[in-house]
């Protein structure tokens, strides 16, 4: 674009560098003996999402490359000198850095594949084409519930990697029970008091909260019981596993557990 870039790239886990060495600093360090120049060739620090491919590559992949036509700077995908679209599209063959097994998710036979993609994107109005990344937790993150939860596993756990990346080092940040617990009752149309207190059997909100707290608060599950109404540790693991289990086959729970995150994070 005229001031910035869009990349979707795939790293080996545990094994690739910084995307700033590649992206940022070694190209920068080129561009700059390259023309003798001193000073920044970037005026900030790039933004990355970690995107869940199962359920957002191909949107993404699509916004990237409708990018220039809803700027107005081109009339199509393919008319843009700067788009990988003509590979994608079939009008060229990739270079061998590109890697476009994406189509993969069009249809196993390559032409069929091409062509299903192209009308993916043809079918998308530029205009008000909404980006995808609009809609990650905490600005960092795309991507449902059981991808949030790899995240953690797989970053989170690894100080090095929280300390290396600035948003998840944003994100990791404890957040206070009573927040949770305000965020979810905002959500679920109750109150405090009905989510904190135990009570009746069956409360979904506070099953939610307790489910969040577990996730995003560095007390442990006594604290957390002794907060949810002096209940045992014990029995705050055994809620969050419940709920965890319950939302696996309940497409619309994570629906709104994503929305409750996407609040709690972002406020």
């Amino acid at each position: 674009m005229l001031n910035h870039y869009h990349l979707l790239i795939e790293t080996h886990r545990r094994t690739s560098a910084p995307l700033s060495s590649g992206l940022n600093v070694s190209y920068a360090t080129w561009f700059s003996r390259k023309h003798q120049r001193q000073g920044h060739l970037f005026q900030g620090r790039f933004k990355a999402v970690l995107v869940s491919a199962d359920e957002y590559l191909t949107q993404v992949s699509r916004y990237i490359h409708l990018n220039p036509v809803k700027a107005k700077m081109a009339e199509s995908p393919q008319n843009y000198a700067w788009s990988s679209y003509r590979f994608f599209a079939g009008e060229k063959d990739a270079p061998e850095w590109l890697e476009v097994s994406l189509l993969t998710h069009f249809s196993r036979q390559r032409k069929k594949a091409i062509q299903n993609y192209r009308d993916f994107v043809k079918g998308a109005n530029a205009d008000t084409l909404e980006n995808s990344n609009d809609r990650s937790v905490g600005g960092c993150i795309l991507g449902g519930t059981s991808f949030i939860d790899w995240v953690q596993v797989t970053l989170w756990v690894d100080k090095g990697n929280v300390k290396n990346i600035q948003q998840l080092k944003r994100l990791r940040l404890a957040i206070p029970p009573g927040k949770i617990v305000e965020t979810v009752a905002a959500a679920t149309d109750s109150s405090s008091d009905m989510i904190v207190v135990m009570g009746k059997k069956r409360n979904r909100p506070r099953e939610m909260a307790i489910y969040l707290a577990q996730r995003f608060c560095t007390l442990s599950c006594a604290e957390l019981g002794h907060f949810f109404g002096g209940i045992s540790g014990a029995a705050i693991s055994l809620c969050g596993k419940r709920f965890a289990a319950k939302m696996e086959n309940n497409p619309a729970q994570q629906g709104v557990i994503d929305e409750i995150q996407s609040r709690m994070l972002d406020s």
